[in-house]
């Protein structure tokens, strides 16, 4: 007679959950079990496919400072073999160091050329005024002619008084940008953004988002990295020194995000895991500060099924999760589990003949286009917040090379006026913003369509202050573990994710209760618990 092998109930197969499945499977004997209430895996890291267009939801740049995840992600999908066109080498600001790949280096290990990992070039630039700017901002004399002499001047004079007398305490994002940027640079480029991707005044937001998107970078950091970087610094290629936000170039899968996750689900079922999609987790039944069952609803049937399992490791809202206890949580607990707020997000997608503006450049495939991966658009007139040219992701995502396929992304909130405006009537007002900030004319545009993703972004303001109280109740729970973006209620990247996964894997294996580990995963740059 054996043991009978355990079971891990994972909830939700996104990056983090897939990770954890993937995990167990390579270093336990317990047996992981995905329920996925979608009908594909990836989570927001998904690629939708329109019509042979392929869509990266949200835009994922593969680069982490952890050589964990950079080995991990190159196990799943080689690095392409480099053409002799880069000179022999290409540097990456990669695993803690600039490494020089080397052409055809990896060529052995590539046994399908459509199963890799490009290197690829970043852009990011900020729009305003008809006119881009580099992100991260530059103190250069491009930033000065294109600002205008007088609110340069204005600029240096607020970053000044910031630097100075910076404000303290530092309670609200207003206040962290303000003290990175000074005033003036932050309502030029920070406020608008910012404020249509949370909807709130930038006042009513936590600090803590920008300490977990924004990190270490200020005007300082991005000036001090362009010096370096003209001079040529032996120190400029570290990615222990380089913040995330001015990493240059990055790792990329030939299809999009999607083609990796796709990927890992493949050989989590084909090491004896289960995944299924279509699946919601409706209850989790709790005994002796343990979950003993997880009730399943099939999607697509609505039939309802039961299972007893030894571990959770949960990745949905917390809002959802702990609506989901039986017996129910306490009264305060699911009070501020209610009120947790959540941004929306919708992406529209847009297939043009080419772009106009211009700085527009036809490129070697024959588009014409910005070479830019994300721009943001800070005019305030339009309520696009980021637009993705697909094209500058990877040349695979689009299969008429000649054409030019764009992403639009507007936040919003479940059942507000953008979100209940039918596909037509959105299409209709993305092409029409694009043509009013002068980027694509509308009798360009060749077709669209509409994405929405409900709870992308976990916010931090409204009761998030009150969250200890969530995170208290649910760590007491000895077989539960949250991870991930929504299951921590905390606005991780990927990476980040994949790290809380491997903590909480860990944490099964060894037989720890204690969670603190998993929570604190990118709490500053280094992601080690301690500096």
């Amino acid at each position: 007679m054996t043991e009978e092998r355990k079971t891990a109930a994972i909830i939700g197969a996104g990056p983090a959950g897939l990770t954890a499945a993937l995990e167990l499977m390579r270093r336990s004997d317990v047996r992981p079990l995905l329920f996925e209430a979608s009908d594909m895996v990836g989570g927001i890291s998904r690629t939708a496919n329109f019509d042979g267009y392929r869509m990266d939801i949200g835009g994922h740049r593969f680069f982490s400072k952890s050589d964990w995840v950079m080995a991990w992600w190159e196990q799943i999908l080689p690095l392409e073999s480099l053409p002799a066109a880069h000179g022999g080498q290409i540097g990456i600001t990669y695993r803690n160091q600039r490494r020089d790949i080397t052409t055809g280096g990896d060529a052995d290990r590539i046994q399908d050329p459509e199963r890799v990992m490009l290197v690829r070039d970043r852009l990011s630039r900020i729009y305003f005024l008809g006119r881009f700017f580099d992100y991260p901002l530059r103190l250069d004399l491009s930033t000065i002619s294109k600002l205008g002499l007088l609110r340069f001047l204005k600029a240096g004079v607020s970053y000044a008084k910031a630097a100075l007398a910076p404000r303290r305490p530092e309670r609200s994002l207003e206040d962290f940008l303000i003290n990175r940027f000074g005033s003036e640079l932050y309502r030029t480029f920070f406020q608008s953004y910012t404020e249509k991707v949370w909807g709130v005044p930038c006042a009513e937001i936590s600090a803590e988002w920008g300490a977990q998107r924004i990190k270490g970078l200020s005007l300082t950091r991005a000036v001090l990295h362009a010096v370096v970087r003209a001079a040529g610094g032996a120190g400029a290629g570290r990615s222990a020194e380089v913040h995330t936000s001015l990493v240059e170039r990055f790792l990329y899968p030939k299809y999009g995000p999607g083609q990796l996750w796709e990927e890992v689900a493949a050989q989590v079922e084909a090491g004896g895991g289960e995944i299924r999609l279509s699946h919601a987790v409706e209850s989790l039944s709790v005994k002796n500060s343990r979950i003993a069952q997880v009730g399943i609803r099939d999607v697509r049937t609505g039939a309802t099924t039961s299972i007893a399992i030894d571990y959770v490791i949960s990745t949905m809202a917390v809002k959802d999760l702990v609506q989901s206890f039986a017996p129910a949580a306490p009264e305060g607990v699911r009070r501020v589990a209610a009120q947790l707020p959540y941004r929306d997000f919708i992406t529209v997608g847009i297939v043009a003949n080419r772009m106009k503006h211009r700085t527009a450049r036809r490129t070697a495939e024959g588009a014409i286009l910005l070479p830019d991966n994300w721009i943001y658009v800070q005019d305030p007139d339009v309520r696009l917040g980021r637009l993705q040219i697909f094209n500058n992701w990877s040349p695979s995502l689009v299969p008429d090379p000649a054409k030019v396929s764009l992403g639009l992304e507007y936040f919003c909130n479940e059942d507000d006026d953008l979100w209940r405006l039918s596909d037509a009537k959105m299409q209709a007002l993305a092409i029409k913003e694009l043509e009013h900030i002068g980027l694509v004319d509308a009798s360009d545009v060749l077709a669209a369509n509409v994405i929405r993703v409900p709870k992308a972004y976990p916010a931090y303001f409204g009761s998030y202050a009150e969250f200890g109280s969530i995170r208290k109740y649910t760590d007491a729970i000895e077989n539960l573990f949250l991870v991930g973006r929504n299951g921590m209620h905390r606005y991780n990247n990927q990476d980040h994710s994949m790290l809380t996964a491997k903590a909480a894997v860990d944490n099964i294996i060894s037989g720890r209760l204690d969670k603190s580990n998993i929570w604190d995963i990118n709490l500053d740059d280094e992601y080690h618990e301690q500096k």
